[in-house]
């Protein structure tokens, strides 16, 4: 027979799921972040090579 009333553990696992989302997306936002600044740097390092190239010649 089934049980009568709330179920249980819904309340936990709503905020699990709620959290472990939360995480999902930081580590998401973090590896993105950091996709970003490493292109920045290697966009700064290049153009500073082709002024370094366009002056020697």
């Amino acid at each position: 027979m089934p049980k009568k009333g709330k179920a249980k553990n819904t309340v936990n696992k709503a905020k699990h799921t709620r959290l472990m989302k939360q995480k999902e997306n930081k580590l998401r936002l973090e590896k993105q972040r950091t996709k970003e600044r490493l292109k920045a740097i290697i966009k700064k390092v290049n153009e500073q090579k082709e002024n370094d190239n366009t002056t020697d010649s």
